[in-house]
């Protein structure tokens, strides 16, 4: 499996356009969720982007964009892309990986290129190119960053995403970071990336336990929840709580200092950007971009948050 550098896949997306213009139009399909989360907004902003800035540098590359608030939509969507642009590469974040699998399956049979972010098909070895972010790197560098902060240990609560295979994931990379370190997890619950759900979550925790020291809410639309939650308990037990993906409200938080908010973790909505970036790549050079692209977790702290903080982004 060829793993694809991500500076080499810019350079060779600013460095062709002699090459683009000179071939055929090419018609890449992008089929992703629709904004209905944080984290799947600042996708929606990303792809776009991405989109205008293709289309400006490569005049003979058009695109199809279309975004789905539910499985069945996102396979209307992609039927309607083959049947009536006949694209030449699809880009698809899978709402749910079971029922994409098939129509994804035969798009590749119609002899397109299939590039698959972030979430993963059913069946292996579809795709030409997989990208993702690290979901085992974001829960060890998130355990790292709680053992490092609680040197002495202490008792937390983590709220999980919704059950799939990437929480799987990062649940286990983060207990395996804490292991040894003293820090105890009280309780472990789901509260399925969405806010509304962590805030009744975190209510529940606050109710069984008297003391808590820090949360591991690993995602911002949860971290957000949590912290409604402890606001409204009037608790000040807690220390810190540590979220991730890189919500901007929650960087700028970072970044004026708050004590409460004292680290993220990176799992970038821009990985669809990276996506569509380099499938242009494929189709307008002869570089060899097939494989997977794993996009690594980075802590983010208040010396760097200026790095990772988009204020033109929903997310």
């Amino acid at each position: 499996m060829k793993h694809f550098a991500i500076g080499t896949a810019m350079a060779l997306v600013l460095a062709l356009p002699a090459v683009a213009q000179e071939d055929e139009t090419h018609t890449i399909g992008v089929s992703i969720p629709a904004a209905t989360h944080g984290w799947a907004g600042g996708m929606n902003y990303f792809a776009q982007a991405a989109i205008d800035r293709l289309s400006e540098t490569y005049p003979n590359l058009e695109f199809v964009l279309a975004t789905a608030s539910d499985p069945a939509r996102q396979v209307n969507d992609i039927e309607d892309m083959v049947a009536t642009r006949n694209i030449d590469a699809l880009v698809v974040l899978p709402f749910e990986s079971e029922p994409l699998t098939g129509p994804v399956q035969q798009v590749k049979a119609s002899g397109a290129w299939v590039t698959v972010v972030d979430r993963g098909l059913s069946v292996e070895g579809i795709e030409d190119l997989y990208v993702a972010g690290d979901n085992p790197g974001f829960g060890r560098v998130s355990g790292e960053y709680m053992r490092e902060a609680m040197p002495d240990g202490g008792q937390i609560v983590v709220l999980r995403g919704i059950p799939t295979t990437i929480d799987n994931e990062r649940v286990e990379g983060f207990q395996a970071a804490i292991d040894g370190s003293g820090i105890e997890i009280l309780g472990m619950e789901h509260g399925n990336w969405n806010r509304d759900d962590s805030f009744t979550v975190m209510q529940d925790f606050l109710q069984r336990h008297p003391q808590i020291d820090a949360v591991w809410a690993s995602d911002d639309d949860m971290a957000m929840g949590v912290l409604g939650a402890i606001e409204a308990a009037g608790r000040d037990d807690i220390q810190f709580v540590l979220g991730g993906a890189g919500m901007k409200e929650m960087i700028q938080r970072t970044m004026d200092g708050d004590e409460m908010i004292p680290a993220n973790v990176t799992y970038p909505p821009s990985m669809i950007a990276t996506a569509i970036e380099v499938t242009a790549v494929g189709l307008v050079s002869q570089a060899p971009v097939s494989g997977e692209f794993i996009i690594g977790s980075v802590l983010v702290t208040q010396d760097n948050a200026e790095d990772f903080y988009y204020p033109d982004s929903p997310f």
